[in-house]
């Protein structure tokens, strides 16, 4: 007689992912519990630490990025050869809890995190989608300068600091998005 197992084992589903070399990304990434603590002073500098850190191991450019009080969207391009956005969110993400662990208080954990030693910072997984043409691209970087506004959180996207709509705007204010090769990509997205 075969004795059967009641231990469940956690395993993480496949998804699939696109992973195009080069490739240019929109992505959404959120806080646990949708927790509004992004756009607090501490908060924007440890992000801010966490991609100039992320970025000298691992490089992207930055086409357009809005922090939101409980997530962001951002556009990124990637290196010719390179498509491993997950690596760069990854440390990003971790880097972030790690500098702010010390200020933001934690709320309960479930046991998964408990079990992983993973602080309530992130949600696990975030969103992407492959950026597949320039009006692609223009839809995504509107809909990212934007985000404030449909939060209801101002009347127009040049009111929100946090985004790169300013630049946006400089480069040309006939056009609300440049193409891609007109922009050149800044370091600190929210200052």
């Amino acid at each position: 007689m075969v004795r059967e197992s009641r231990t469940l084992h956690y395993v993480m589903p496949n998804y699939r992912r696109v992973r195009i070399p080069g490739g240019t990304y929109f992505f959404t990434v959120v806080t646990h519990g949708r927790r509004p603590i992004l756009c607090t002073p501490q908060s924007r500098a440890a992000l801010r630490e966490a991609i100039v850190a992320t970025r000298r191991d691992h490089p992207f450019d930055s086409v357009a990025w809005v922090l939101m009080p409980d997530h962001d969207h951002a556009v990124w391009q990637l290196p010719e050869n390179d498509a491993d956005y997950s690596t760069r969110w990854r440390l990003i993400k971790s880097r972030f809890s790690h500098l702010v662990a010390a200020t933001l208080p934690l709320v309960a954990s479930v046991a998964s995190r408990v079990a992983r030693e993973e602080q309530n910072v992130w949600q696990r997984r975030y969103w992407e989608h492959a950026i597949r043409d320039e009006q692609d691209l223009r839809r995504h970087v509107d809909y990212i300068h934007f985000n404030p506004v449909k939060h209801g959180l101002v009347a127009v996207p040049d009111g929100w600091p946090y985004s790169t709509y300013h630049r946006y705007a400089a480069v040309d204010s006939a056009r609300m998005t440049p193409s891609m090769q007109e922009l050149e990509v800044p370091g600190a997205e929210y200052e």
